[in-house]
């Protein structure tokens, strides 16, 4: 093994844990312009799996950035994995549920005042070679670790590990190469205590030349397991500061929570400034941070559920067949297998629920790995932030007066709203807003005496 492998065991595995790292059905409406996607964290991590029984494919995007010849990693899996299990897919899927799913902006324009008539809400409608089979299993015995099987899928070298203490797996990871991070034997003597296996993953530099891609795809897997969980606790021992995790679950069901931390909803339909629109990503960023500070640090954050046949607005086209499909998503267009995806064409997607989880974690805050539950719940949810254009036409009625003599009240609310949500000064919300003309209405401040004595203070 490349000696510069040592520098990182887990490198590839940052963020995904060693794993590679108001609802309701009401038309929202409004014109989307802009959405907060996963490239606005640093560190983020993005994994999508689909959970349908106890079958489960999970995608993994890889984070890493460096030379290929440092990529490794280690993932805990519940079974030993046939080759068949294992699948290396495209960037670009990922991509496009991110951005699918991800919080946006939308926007409204007020009508003349002086025009009066009925609104109506509709509801939007949908518009891997093997290697040698000696060398399948193989044991050290004086370390306990077992090589269960071993293969070369796409531009990965993949080995199934088993172990019967954590030294040993220790011991061995270090002799072929692995740098492991303080603290790593405890962790791994806890899953091997649950029998898990774990999935070695490093980069075939022959396979990948030969992809003629500069960067690593995702990696898949496929399995059947009573435990619908997602490890990070690996993860987390040689992070550098808190990292993001955004986890796409998509069931057959409805929403997916977790079980052991509190699942939360984002803030969610506020009327923000409208010069929010030019910074929208440091707007969402300090939003988020405001929130999990206020969760304690400890909260999963819920920014999507939809169910995928429709979406209001649309931050990006719906995802097709062969991309649900390619995701795991096997009942869409027939196949009973996870992993063995069926490429006939066929119709918009029918029956997936899509959940999009948000984490911002390190191991002090998040000692446990993720465990989810399906729920029944399809109720449709997302981070949704709404700006409101003042309308600008010469409107000559009593109704235009009362509307611009309210205008100012209602940006003030509107900084009030920007400034609960991410913490920014007042001020300096109150001077952009003038700035993008805006102008506020300054509260008034009660009397000194009616603080002091009260609404019934009398003269005398």
């Amino acid at each position: 093994m490349n000696r510069s492998l040592r520098k990182s065991l887990f490198a590839a595995a940052s963020a995904i844990a060693a794993i590679t790292v108001t609802g309701g059905a009401v038309a929202f409406c409004g014109f989307y312009v802009g959405k907060a996607d996963t490239k606005l964290f640093n560190k983020a991590s993005k994994v999508a799996i689909m959970r349908d029984g106890e079958r489960t494919v999970i995608t993994m995007a890889n984070d890493f950035q460096g030379e290929l010849t440092e990529f490794a990693t280690v993932i805990p899996v519940p079974v030993v994995l046939e080759e068949e299990q294992i699948h290396v897919t495209e960037n670009a899927i990922l991509d496009h549920l991110d951005a699918y799913t991800a919080p946006r902006l939308v926007e409204y324009f007020d009508e003349d005042p002086c025009m009066v008539y009925d609104r109506m809400e509709m509801m939007a409608a949908p518009s891997s070679v093997a290697l040698e089979d000696g060398a399948k299993l193989r044991k050290r015995d004086s370390l306990g670790v077992t090589i269960e099987a071993e293969y070369t899928v796409g531009e990965y070298d993949i080995q199934i590990l088993s172990a019967d203490q954590s030294d040993g797996l220790a011991t061995w990871l270090k002799q072929n190469g692995y740098k492991l991070p303080e603290g790593a034997e405890e962790t791994l003597e806890s899953y091997i205590k649950q029998g898990t296996k774990f999935f070695v993953a490093k980069v075939n530099l022959e396979e990948q030349t030969a992809t003629g891609l500069k960067y690593l795809r995702p990696l898949q897997i496929a399995f059947e397991s009573p435990k619908f969980m997602l490890p990070i606790r690996l993860g987390t021992l040689n992070a550098d500061g808190k990292q993001e995790l955004f986890a796409f679950m998509l069931t057959r069901t409805g929403r997916v929570e977790t079980t052991n931390y509190r699942t939360v909803k984002l803030p969610t339909g506020m009327d923000i400034p409208t010069y929010v629109k030019n910074d929208f990503g440091s707007f969402y960023k300090s939003m988020f941070e405001q929130q999990v500070e206020k969760e304690n640090e400890r909260a999963v954050f819920l920014e999507y559920a939809w169910d995928m046949n429709w979406c209001d607005p649309c931050a990006a086209d719906p995802l097709s067949q062969d991309e649900l499909r390619e995701l795991g998503v096997y009942w869409i267009g027939g196949g009973d297998k996870p992993g063995i995806m069926p490429r006939r064409p066929m119709p918009q997607a029918r029956n997936v629920f899509v959940t999009r989880l948000h984490i911002s974690y390190d191991a002090e805050h998040f000692p446990e790995d993720l465990m989810f539950k399906e729920t029944n719940d399809r109720s449709n949810y997302q981070g949704r932030y709404v700006l409101r254009h003042a309308y600008k036409g010469d409107a000559q009625c009593e109704a235009a007066e009362q509307y611009r003599a309210n205008l100012p009240k209602r940006f003030e609310s509107e900084a009030q709203t920007l400034a609960n949500l991410t913490g920014w000064d007042i001020d300096d919300i109150r001077e952009d807003m003038n700035e993008a003309g805006q102008p506020f209405e300054e509260p008034k401040k009660d009397s000194w005496w009616k603080l002091l004595w009260g609404n019934d203070a009398k003269d005398g």
